[in-house]
């Protein structure tokens, strides 16, 4: 185990009652669990995301913090969120990290892995293409 280390989880969940697929517009909601799993207390200081649509066309989002919030995480602690992004195809890709500092000045970063965003329902992780 690292002793700088969080491990994150996505939910992700197709909002159909905020959706227009003739506009095109999918709106797709996701849960985040982010637990501090080292052994150092540290820090959520911004984040990354890379959002790709059926199309190939990617975004990237950046920006400081969570949902309003850097949370400081002791080991063992976690912290959940939700959010949502809108994409123009009924499917789509989602994946990024997370910037962290340990209270010893330590940087890191916490992958999330890829997760997909679905219309179908069938939301979760598995490959785009």
């Amino acid at each position: 185990m690292s002793r700088y280390q969080f491990t994150c989880e996505a939910e992700p969940q197709y909002v159909p009652e905020q959706s227009d697929p003739q506009a095109p517009l999918y709106l797709f909601a996701y849960t985040i669990t982010i637990r501090n799993s080292g052994e150092v207390a540290a820090q959520l200081v911004a984040r990354h995301w890379e959002i790709e649509d059926a199309r190939g066309q990617t975004q990237q989002v950046d920006g400081l913090g969570v949902v309003g919030h850097q949370p400081l995480l002791q080991p063992g602690q976690s912290f959940r969120y939700s959010s949502s992004v809108p994409l123009r195809t009924p499917m789509g890709l989602m994946s990024g990290h997370f910037f962290c500092v340990a209270v010893d000045g330590q940087r890191f970063e916490a992958p999330v892995a890829a997760f997909v965003l679905r219309a179908d329902g069938e939301a979760g992780r598995s490959a785009l293409h």
